[in-house]
């Protein structure tokens, strides 16, 4: 019998080629091995480690508690698990955002002690020279414009961005600075999808987006929101391709039933 060949591993060019041959890249997130090692398994192309894991897995309101050292720590787990897809590991609120200098010092961390492919930083035109400076010494960046979560204490609230002609202007202008800075792709989170398609032809680099609309290259969920484990966030962006809360809760329910009323463990499950 013929051996079946091992799946290709998706890198940074992978990517970018994606853009030209118009297949579209699909993109989730993942904080653990089990998770993560599912993901690849699935054939998805991209596990972003992001720092939505500071609402998913520690349970905060907002992105901005999440630390270094904590993505650090919950990247070198996903990249252990990971044999395919491409890891692109979120860089946390203040550690790109002081200056070049400590930008290319806590991405190469990132990198050197997590083993994974690249960071993701949001942003345009405040850090483009942070990006061209990782990506001129050899730090695959993928970029964030739109709703950046980092920033949500400026915008007061989670609503879309890119609305009105100004905004939209300057997510347009950000997107081909960030190009121009090195970049391999670029997050669009929730803008009209009729800008998400108009920067998507304005770049030469693949868009991914949340929220953004189908004229994007690739699209990007929280694996707990796709999954229906967050119950309370109903974005109308995700879609639920699960209900994994509900079994998940069945399950508890039937073993705490279970070992109530004595029936677990049965003779066969002893020694």
């Amino acid at each position: 019998m013929k051996e079946q060949a091992k799946p290709k591993t998706v890198t940074t060019r992978t990517i970018l080629e994606s853009k030209k041959s118009g297949e579209k890249v699909a993109a989730l997130t993942a904080y653990d091995a089990i998770t993560a090692r599912i993901l690849d398994e699935a054939g998805i192309d991209i596990i972003l480690v992001g720092d939505s894991l500071s609402n998913v897995f520690q349970g905060n309101d907002t992105t901005i508690p999440v630390t270094l050292d904590e993505m650090i720590y919950h990247a070198k787990i996903v990249t252990r698990a990971v044999k395919r897809a491409l890891v692109v590991v979120d860089m946390p609120f203040m550690s790109y955002q002081v200056d070049a200098q400590e930008t290319l010092r806590n991405a190469g961390r990132i990198l050197k002690e997590t083993g994974a492919s690249a960071v993701k930083v949001e942003g345009g035109k405040a850090i483009a020279e942070s990006v061209g400076r990782m990506t001129e010494i050899g730090i695959p960046v993928m970029g964030h414009l739109g709703l950046t979560p980092q920033s949500i204490n400026k915008f007061g609230g989670y609503k879309p961005r890119g609305e009105d002609k100004e905004e939209a202007a300057g997510i347009i202008s950000d997107a081909k600075l960030l190009e121009a800075s090195g970049v391999f792709s670029i997050v669009l989170e929730k803008i009209p999808a009729r800008l998400a398609a108009r920067v998507t032809k304005g770049v030469g680099v693949p868009t991914i987006g949340i929220g953004a609309g189908p004229q994007c290259d690739g699209q990007i969920l929280v694996y707990a929101d796709m999954l229906g484990l967050t119950r309370e966030f109903k974005p109308r962006f995700v879609r639920h391709y699960a209900n994994i809360a509900d079994e998940m809760q069945k399950a508890f329910s039937a073993y705490v039933s279970d070992v109530k009323k004595g029936s677990f463990p049965a003779d066969e499950e002893s020694y």
